[in-house]
């Protein structure tokens, strides 16, 4: 049928709502997929009926939805992350469980299928990316001394987009199918001939609007920190964790833009007949292969670099120590984001390329573990003969050393193409990448979720909820995949969803009883927040100083003023904050307070959301009329926009003074504690300087 044979509705039928399926056809799962799209019209529902029940659509819309503030952003792109984490797990943990109920099982191929393309999909672009942008957001313009990123408005863009991406997979549980092509879409699986369902048009759509707001905040980031540094805050004076977001929004500049184009290739391939990834009329599938890997593997340095900053700014600080080897540090994070454009061909050893460029791919994919080995001997030293305390943050951080260089030996292990050969389509491949990235990536980012919570809202965490957590994530994260090499090593192949060897079947519960663990760490993630809620406040920390922090966004109130600083700081050490404190600088009002002028609030955001994600449904299934409206809507929002004139707002020298002042006398009265005290209520956030 060609595209333009659609009526009003286009594909949209009765058959397209997942409750359909157990209707028409009752199976086990069927009632699975209906469950996971009623739990998603329910929270819908429960979502806007307390806003409205408490009142807070007004607060909602002018303090949060319409903010160019870049710390709300940062909150708002982290809460997300956690709701679309929340379902990424739940799926893992399905899928877990089909495997160790197979042979029998109680899914379909088909649908074991969606669940492993949406549940990579969710976890790589919506979840490890969204929560890496969050914290960077929320910490790294305070950490150079500045009042927001160089594009407020850009920033709130980006967050519109990919939150409207993500929407749109969470349609895909209502309405229509999701992909089977798994979270990297290869053609031919994708393809119009061998998929002509929505499944593959959701994929694309979603990644290329999500993949568009990454690339903007790369570029946001990117500007930010090259040049709106505090004045004498150099290259070697800015905290690590700023030179690890400095590569990584690089490699989103660079690295998105592949993964964008083949999508919408991949897009043209199937509404327009073109045929750029198929076997006839010119084609090539290789090309796809190409391109996505060209993206893929700097994706996963992406993430991790601005992990391994979070774990220098944990190690550093809970070691009370300055860190070791920073300008070693400097360098390897600078060699990996070079090396991690070199190595996106050993994802595709198996696939026909001479042994010559095999063995290219496979020396450089070797060297890429070179820089990182500096990095945890520097680590390492950094806690050496330090004062270390096993806080939240430190456990995250210790176990992310010891799992991820397990994960790392395997990837050397894989580099070796005649390896490769052997396990490259069986769960050891799959053991692999999750030993990289969960340890890696998602232990970086509870690390600094703990770490920096205070800042955001004034109050600490629970730490004994966290450090339960801390332990569950761990030892679930073992439990889930460790056992997949064993079963990879004995030739399980990944993506499937039975088999009838039951050698493999005890590294399958195994593995479920894991998943159930990572479960309870989610549970408990949950308890931590709502139990410290509770007692917010007996666990104020307003001073804004917790853990004796050492970088300048320790040096303000928690949570910040939206303008960041009263006066602009001047940097003279890499450890601003803690030379300040050492030299009795620390806490001194401005000399002269000044007017500070901050942008306005701005709808801008949130109308591209809500319109983006009506052009991406419209586009999914093929309701032209709709696409095109919206579009036209789009286009007419932005030029509108360009024609506000009001879009800064002057905060007065008045209002600045007054609130330094109050803080000032804040700290004047508060009692330094010690770092034996710092999880009580008698650390309201003034730490004592110690060594």
């Amino acid at each position: 049928m060609n595209i333009t044979d659609y009526g009003w509705l286009g594909k949209l039928s009765w058959d397209s709502i997942v409750f359909s399926d157990l209707i028409n056809n009752f199976s086990v799962s069927a009632a699975v997929g209906s469950t996971a799209g009623a739990i998603v019209i329910f929270a819908t529902i429960a979502t806007l009926a307390l806003l409205t029940w408490f009142k807070v659509w007004g607060t909602l819309w002018s303090e949060w939805l319409t903010s160019t503030d870049h710390k709300k952003i940062g909150i708002m792109y982290i809460v997300f992350a956690l709701v679309m984490m929340t379902r990424g797990l739940l799926e893992g943990m399905v899928m877990r469980a089909q495997q160790a109920a197979a042979p029998d099982g109680f899914l379909y191929a088909d649908h074991f299928a969606q669940l492993f393309s949406t549940h990579g999909t969710i976890m790589i672009f919506f979840v490890a990316v969204p929560f890496v942008v969050g914290l960077v957001n929320l910490v790294m313009p305070l950490q150079i001394g500045a009042r927001d990123v160089a594009f407020p408005v850009l920033n709130q863009i980006s967050l519109a987009v990919t939150v409207s991406a993500g929407m749109l997979l969470m349609v895909s549980l209502v309405v229509g199918k999701f992909s089977t092509g798994g979270w990297s879409a290869y053609p031919p699986y994708t393809g119009g001939d061998f998929n002509p369902g929505v499944g593959p048009d959701y994929w694309i759509w979603a990644i290329v609007f999500s993949g568009a707001g990454t690339t903007l905040t790369g570029i946001n980031f990117t500007v930010t920190i090259l040049k709106c540094r505090a004045a004498g805050m150099n290259f070697f004076r800015m905290p690590m964790f700023c030179w690890t977001v400095l590569c990584s929004s690089i490699l989103m500049i660079f690295a998105m833009p592949p993964l964008s184009v083949a999508a919408l290739m991949l897009g043209m391939d199937r509404y327009l007949d073109f045929h750029f990834f198929t076997n006839d009329l010119g084609g090539n599938m290789m090309n796809y292969a190409n391109l996505f890997w060209l993206f893929g593997h700097p994706e996963v340095y992406l993430l991790v670099l601005p992990a391994y900053g979070i774990f220098s700014e944990v190690f550093s600080t809970y070691s009370a120590k300055r860190l070791y080897g920073y300008k070693s540090l400097v360098f390897a994070t600078m060699s990996i984001a070079v090396l991690s454009f070199t190595v996106w061909l050993h994802h595709f050893f198996t696939m026909g390329q001479s042994p010559t460029i095999n063995i290219v791919f496979g020396i450089a994919t070797m060297l890429i573990a070179v820089p990182t080995g500096v990095k945890v001997y520097d680590w390492m030293a950094t806690m050496y003969r330090g004062r270390i305390r096993f806080t939240t943050p430190m456990i995250y951080a210790i176990g992310f050393l010891i799992l991820f260089v397990i994960g790392g030996l395997s990837g050397v292990i894989l580099a070796n193409p005649t390896v490769d050969f052997q396990v490259h389509n069986t769960l050891f491949l799959v053991a692999h990448f999750h030993n990289v990235l969960i340890p890696g990536v998602l232990f970086g980012v509870l690390a600094g979720y703990n770490y920096w919570f205070p800042k955001a809202f004034g109050f600490r965490l629970d730490e004994r909820l966290g450090k339960w957590s801390a332990y569950l994530w761990i030892v679930g994260f073992m439990l889930t995949f460790f056992p997949l090499y064993g079963a990879g090593l004995l030739g399980m192949p990944r993506r499937s969803f039975s088999y009838m060897d039951l050698t493999f079947k005890p590294y399958m519960v195994v593995a479920f009883i894991g998943a159930m663990v990572v479960l309870c760490a989610l549970i408990s993630l949950v308890l931590q927040l709502l139990v410290s809620l509770r007692d917010r406040k007996k666990n104020r920390v307003p001073v804004g100083d917790p853990w004796d922090g050492r970088s300048l966004e320790w040096s303000i109130p928690a949570p910040a003023p939206s303008y960041n600083f009263a006066e602009l700081p001047r940097v003279t050490d890499r450890d601003e904050f803690t030379e300040a404190k050492e030299q009795g600088r620390a806490y001194q009002p401005p000399k002269v307070y000044r007017d500070i002028e901050m942008p306005k609030n701005n709808p801008l955001g949130f109308l591209l959301c809500v319109l983006s994600g009506i052009l991406m449904f419209a586009l999914v299934w093929y309701m032209w009329w709709l696409a095109l409206l919206s579009a036209l809507a789009i286009i007419i929002v932005v030029i509108a926009s360009t024609f506000r004139w009001d879009s800064e707002q002057i905060i007065p020298a008045s209002q600045v003074q007054q609130d330094t002042e109050r803080w000032l006398a804040l700290v004047n009265n508060t009692e330094p504690v010690g770092r034996d005290l710092e999880n009580t209520p008698q650390n309201n956030g003034y730490a004592k300087l110690e060594h």
